[in-house]
């Protein structure tokens, strides 16, 4: 897109036979025997991206876990029935990662 260096409005493009007319609504006109074009130039440098694995942002609270017996686990609520319904709280054991629900 081009603007108009009058006004600043946007130039609207015409193609007449080998010309290229650009013009605005207060008067303006440009002729270019080729059209105008934008080139970008993309630098293809790789920068390194760290993946992270099983980072847990949920905080970490006294619950037993059912399956280790472990006594710390992640928690989080989480929507699970229709919205006049309570959230439903959900567990993760910090050591072998078994996710329950309590239903309280």
């Amino acid at each position: 897109m081009m603007f108009c260096p009058k006004c600043g409005g946007l130039l609207k493009v015409k193609k007449e036979e080998s010309k290229t007319i650009q013009y605005c609504s207060c008067g303006y006109s440009s002729s270019q025997k080729k059209p105008s074009t934008v080139k970008e130039k993309i630098d293809n440098t790789s920068d390194k991206i760290e993946i992270v694995e099983d980072t847990n942002v949920n905080p970490l609270t006294d619950e037993t876990c059912p399956k280790c017996g472990h006594g710390k686990a992640y928690w989080w609520l989480q929507q699970t029935r229709s919205g006049d319904e309570a959230d439903t709280k959900f567990f993760k054991c910090e050591k072998c990662g078994h996710t329950w629900r309590d239903y309280d």
